[in-house]
């Protein structure tokens, strides 16, 4: 894949619901392995760094702050692939790519709103995604509020 900014010359086609979804599955992957590995990092340095001893019985527990870094990370992951390569792993698996509207990689801070947005596209069953099959762009509720969209990239030769 070309290392731009951009998409391809071709006309850039919208890409659909089913193979978002499938994107999603595929990062859902590299999160869980993430959020493993920030759970871990966060209780050691509880433990080692701020001295927390749980006592018989007791489950570790991140807390509210370790919970809100752990949202951060998973944000922050989706804002630095979308602003630095356009797509995430799996996007790139299914030849997907988000763009700002000029058709450029998105912002750090525009990736973060559109991980907002579609978080509640998500939390509504679904609705803001499903909204691209009434849209006459195909574009879902966060691609609106977030001023990005999602393209299905050719297959390269």
């Amino acid at each position: 894949m070309p290392d731009n900014h951009t998409l391809p010359n071709s006309t850039p086609v919208s890409a659909g619901v089913l193979k978002r979804f499938s994107a999603m599955v595929y990062d859902s992957l590299l999160l869980l392995a993430i959020s493993i590995a920030y759970g871990a990092l966060a209780l050691t340095i509880k433990v080692i760094v701020l001295g927390e001893v749980l006592q018989e019985g007791e489950k570790a527990s991140l807390g509210p702050a370790g919970f809100v870094g752990w949202v951060l990370v998973l944000m922050a992951f989706y804002g630095l692939f979308w602003s630095k390569f356009g797509q995430t792993l799996g996007m790139r698996a299914w030849r997907l790519q988000v763009t700002d509207t000029e058709g450029k990689f998105p912002s750090f801070s525009r990736g973060l709103l559109r991980c907002l947005c579609a978080c509640l596209s998500l939390a509504t069953c679904g609705l803001g995604y499903f909204w691209l099959w009434f849209d006459k762009d195909r574009l879902t509720l966060h691609d609106r509020l977030s001023g990005t969209r999602v393209w299905q990239r050719p297959k390269e030769k």
